[in-house]
């Protein structure tokens, strides 16, 4: 699950870890008012100083887009949150479509002597959560990790001790940091990383991480994201979920239980487990056709799960055929033919289908689909599901 910045900005101050001070704001008459607010109410003061109004959807490079203007009077606050508010937002991660941004963070200007970089994530290679830190603050990591990787530090925590002081220690040496920089960015990587493992997070990013000419260690941005299996343990993070800022077919999917990722293709993919939907999807590339979706109905595949990913699935118009791909290893696969039989009476399905069913009594599900009186292509293996489902298209 992915917050807003200033949701994860709430959630940092709470284990003292230092940002800026500022707000939400829903307007842009309010941003103007957080300001004032934030000053003790005196206008006069608020109009002195130099605030930054922040564009806030769940994407990155928001500056670029336009999406940050610096405010040097509240007539200027009030005319960059006016453009910012309500604008179609495209950046390198919203896609061509955009977003439309629907909130507004307000903060304080401050003066940065030096921009950083630190994030927190598992490195799964290693099963060992992972601090990273870099000298190249502002800039997109993914391109530093490829042009420049020698300038990511890393800091593994071996779980049985957790994060420890020296190390953190280490990471603000490296960074060239000293007196009460260095001091304060030890706070912060300490108070950092208690925050990620306390809230269950799955990453926890500051870009930047700003050095002030006063010393002081700020996170200028925060992104966090969080385990959706630990969320039942956070009702607090739960809450602020923001359901405009997610596809509508994943929100729907999500009541049903379904693992469903909306993609460009024209395939829809319906497949009982993880690994099994990536294998698909890649072979469905192999063989011409693009992937609609990500869609995983669990290893219980039953009538009602089935329904509810056919419903969702075509309700996505660039899907133009669907295949089933379930392999009968807890469930049997007659079972899963009757389902798919009878969700595709429940759901009016109006594209071809291709049902590769495999495992237990496999022979008899394929009996079962051939003698159902509907359109169903039956495929005898992966590659001929693959290539029977991209004929179909084509």
């Amino acid at each position: 699950m992915k917050i807003h910045e200033y949701q994860g900005k709430e959630i940092l101050r709470k284990y003292n870890v230092a940002t800026p001070n500022g707000r939400v704001a829903f307007s842009p008459e309010e941003a103007v008012k957080v300001c004032v607010d934030m000053c003790q109410g005196s206008t006069e003061v608020a109009d002195t100083k130099v605030w930054v109004v922040k564009a806030q959807i769940h994407a990155g490079g928001r500056g670029k887009g336009g999406g940050v203007k610096v405010s040097k009077s509240l007539d200027e606050v009030y005319q960059h949150a006016s453009k910012i508010y309500g604008m179609n937002l495209i950046t390198h991660q919203t896609g061509p479509e955009g977003r439309i941004v629907k909130r507004l963070l307000v903060e304080e200007g401050i003066s940065i002597a030096k921009e950083l970089y630190v994030g927190i994530t598992l490195d799964r290679a290693r099963s060992q959560n992972c601090v990273m830190a870099s000298t190249e603050g502002g800039v997109e990591i993914e391109k530093v990790a490829t042009e420049t990787p020698e300038k990511i530090l890393k800091e593994y925590v071996n779980p049985a001790i957790g994060f420890r002081e020296f190390q953190a220690r280490r990471l603000a040496f490296a960074l060239g940091l000293s007196g009460e920089a260095m001091k304060n960015a030890v706070k912060f990587f300490m108070s950092l990383y208690k925050a990620y493992v306390e809230t269950d997070a799955s990453l926890a990013e500051i870009n930047p991480l700003v050095v002030t000419t006063d010393g002081r260690v700020l996170a200028l941005d925060a992104k966090m994201n969080f385990d959706d299996n630990a969320l039942y343990r956070h009702a607090d993070i739960v809450a602020m979920r923001d359901l405009d800022e997610e596809e509508p077919l994943e929100i729907e999917a999500s009541k049903s239980n379904l693992n469903y990722i909306k993609l460009d293709g024209n395939v829809g993919c319906m497949v009982n487990g993880a690994g099994l939907a990536m294998a698909t999807m890649d072979i469905i590339k192999l063989a011409g056709g693009e992937p609609a979706n990500f869609l995983d109905v669990g290893g219980g595949a039953n009538v009602e799960t089935v329904s509810s990913g056919f419903r969702i699935i075509l309700s996505d118009p660039n899907v133009k055929a669907v295949l089933v791909n379930i392999f009968g290893g807890i469930v049997r696969c007659d079972r899963v033919a009757n389902g798919v039989i009878e969700a595709a009476k429940k759901v009016h399905v109006n594209v071809p289908v291709v049902v590769r069913l495999e495992g237990t009594n496999a022979k008899e599900a394929r009996e079962i689909l051939a003698n159902s009186g509907l359109n169903f292509a039956v495929a005898s293996s992966l590659h001929d599901a693959a290539a029977k489902v991209t004929a179909a298209i084509n």
